[in-house]
């Protein structure tokens, strides 16, 4: 007797939810990319109790027919491509063909379409078709879907919290707005609006409905080219972090995707501009012919392949290296005039009597997922030149750049031996001294490390140094690196070394400790070990340890040479661990701060 047998196709399409419908931003991804694929120009989101009651998206596309209305609920069955050739040269969103029916097995669904003149009407209960007639002769398509997994009682109880499942929503479209930024996207939560576009195509419109007007000020616009791949979009300046990889958004022709190596060398780019656990907003958007990148790896078309995957990483990194390095970089402290607190975004988080409970949980944000729209920037570029990037001769350069070098400024006092207080014409700047200092102690050691003529200094009395038997063996498998740096390191009994001689940009007076410093590194990043990152880390150690410490008393002239020092760097507007070395407050700041703004009387 046959054991084997062909699975019903309702069982079918239940077990593809699994992997289609993980929760409700699933459905509303699905849905939405249908409404873009069908040529929307505005699509609309609403939701009850944050999804989990009911989603309904509303579109003016270009609607279906009966026929297509009805076949579009198989599984397999899309518009999208037709023979094995249009899968290496996808445009559009979806083309699986099993979303609307994994989606339909797991829910109550209810379709209005309509392509020109008569429009039909759809409901499909639990993937069966429970009624088909006429509908609103409205063009486009009006889908509500109701009580998600209300027949997979073991996904219900799993689902998150109303707000967690209400801000995952929130956060791909936003996503997807920033993708699509030529189509008008309303969503809202029980008659809340949450976000609203303007689908005008300028995309710091976008960035500013999502993020708010003061981080679309610090954004900076970025364009870049190789053969292969186009880019284009925001950066935010240094300044601007988050805690979370969540804000670095990649689009790939229209598509928001996830690439961990995309988000690493973004992260690379900022290397010295912020904190390591910090990360940029950023919206990148990448142009590519279809034929090289892969996008069926995973149902939910978010992860993709690509061909030639180290030119788009050069290309990103070189791009975002332009527009930052050059630029003034000092935060600026503005004093704005506080204005009344809004009323925060509330919805019900309790469900309806004949729906079962959810248990909620308590989510913390780095900043608020549910933003409220303000005014909108009318400037796509907000003053700023383009820092377009093309290769020539298989070489990057930068088309335009605008210089905007560290100001002059005059030392006028010190702070708790700590803060150097300085002026010029435009107004007054606090300078952290340690922090200054070791920006060029930090660019000092980079340059002297990476000479291959570097001087050497012998030691009057040899140091020794003993080691772990684990550490020793490490050690002698590197013991080229120190060599390269102008060690003279001999082995001095069972698991001890003995130092002759070191390179003279050790400090005098702390060779030993800066010595054990740098052998320490070597020991720990014996894995996946590189020569950059040895540079880097002893480089970043040693201009901590010789910054000037807080609490210190130095002269005049002492802050003069400080600032001096600092303007020669290459980025004088951070530490190597990425704070600001300096703020600045304008003359109208400090007028305003001491009400002498609008008062042109007083002097």
């Amino acid at each position: 007797m046959a054991v084997i047998k062909i699975m019903d196709e309702l069982l079918a399409n239940k077990i593809a939810a699994g992997e289609v419908v993980e929760k409700c931003a699933s459905v509303v991804k699905e849905l939405v990319e249908n409404s873009i694929d069908a040529k929307s120009t505005e699509i609309k989101v609403e939701l009850e109790d944050a999804g989990t009651r009911q989603i309904k998206v509303i579109d003016n596309g270009k609607g279906m027919d009966k026929d297509d209305a009805i076949l579009a609920f198989s599984r397999h069955a899309t518009s999208k491509i037709k023979e094995e050739d249009d899968l290496y040269r996808l445009t559009t969103l979806g083309f699986r063909g099993e979303a609307l029916a994994s989606i339909a097995a797991v829910s109550k669904v209810d379709l209005k379409t309509c392509t020109k003149d008569i429009g039909t009407h759809v409901v499909i209960n639990g993937g069966e078709i429970k009624e088909i007639g006429l509908g609103d002769a409205r063009k486009g398509t009006t889908i509500t879907v109701s009580e998600l997994f209300y027949n997979t009682p073991a996904r219900l109880k799993h689902m998150k919290s109303l707000y967690t499942e209400l801000a995952n929503i929130t956060d791909y479209i936003n996503k997807l707005s920033l993708s699509q930024p030529n189509i008008r996207f309303t969503l809202k939560n029980n008659d809340n609006v949450i976000l609203r576009t303007d689908g005008s195509g300028n995309i710091l419109k976008v960035i500013q409905s999502i993020y708010g007007t003061d981080v679309a000020r610090k954004m900076v616009p970025i364009k870049g080219e190789n053969p292969d791949y186009e880019i284009s979009g925001y950066i935010s300046l240094p300044e601007v972090h988050r805690s979370s990889r969540n804000n670095m958004v990649t689009i790939v022709n229209g598509r928001v995707v996830r690439n961990m190596d995309i988000n690493r060398v973004i992260n690379d780019a900022y290397h010295s501009y912020k904190p390591d656990n910090r990360y940029p907003i950023t919206v990148i958007n990448i142009e590519v012919d279809p034929s090289v990148i892969d996008v069926n790896i995973h149902p939910t078309k978010m992860d993709i392949k690509f061909s030639k995957m180290d030119t788009l990483l050069e290309l990103i990194k070189v791009t975002i290296e332009a527009a930052i390095k050059d630029r003034n970089l000092i935060p600026e402290v503005s004093i704005r005039k506080e204005k009344p607190k809004r009323e925060e975004l509330r919805f019900d988080l309790e469900r309806r009597s004949n729906t079962p409970k959810i248990e909620t949980e308590e989510i913390t944000f780095d900043e608020p997922k549910i933003p409220v729209n303000e005014s909108i920037y009318e400037d796509e570029t907000n003053g700023d030149i383009v820092h377009e990037v093309v290769m020539e001769n298989d070489e990057y350069k930068i088309k335009e750049e605008t210089k905007e070098f560290m100001p002059e400024m005059y030392p006028v006092g010190l702070v708790h031996g700590t803060y150097i207080i300085a002026q010029n014409e435009k107004g007054m700047y606090i300078i952290d001294q340690h922090a200054a200092k070791e920006r060029c102690n930090y660019e000092k050691f980079k340059k002297a490390m990476g000479n291959p003529n570097i001087a050497s200094t012998e030691l009057l009395f040899p140091i020794t140094i003993e080691l772990s038997n684990d550490e020793f063996i490490i050690l002698k498998e590197n013991m080229n690196i120190l060599e390269n740096l102008k060690f003279k390191i001999e082995e001095f009994g069972i698991n001890s070394i003995i130092v002759k001689q070191h390179p003279a940009w050790i400090p005098k007076g702390h060779e030993e400790e800066s010595i054990r410093k740098i052998i320490e590194i070597i020991i720990t990043t014996k894995k996946d070990f590189s020569i950059e990152k040895f540079n880097e880390k002893v480089a970043t150690m040693m201009s901590c340890k010789h910054a000037i410490k807080a609490n210190t008393n130095i002269t005049m002239e002492e802050m003069e040479a400080l600032i001096t020092d600092l303007r020669n760097c290459q980025n004088p507007f951070n530490c190597p661990h990425g704070r600001p070395t300096m703020i600045y407050y304008s003359n109208y700041d400090l007028e305003k701060l001491f009400k002498r703004s609008g008062f042109d009387n007083i002097k």
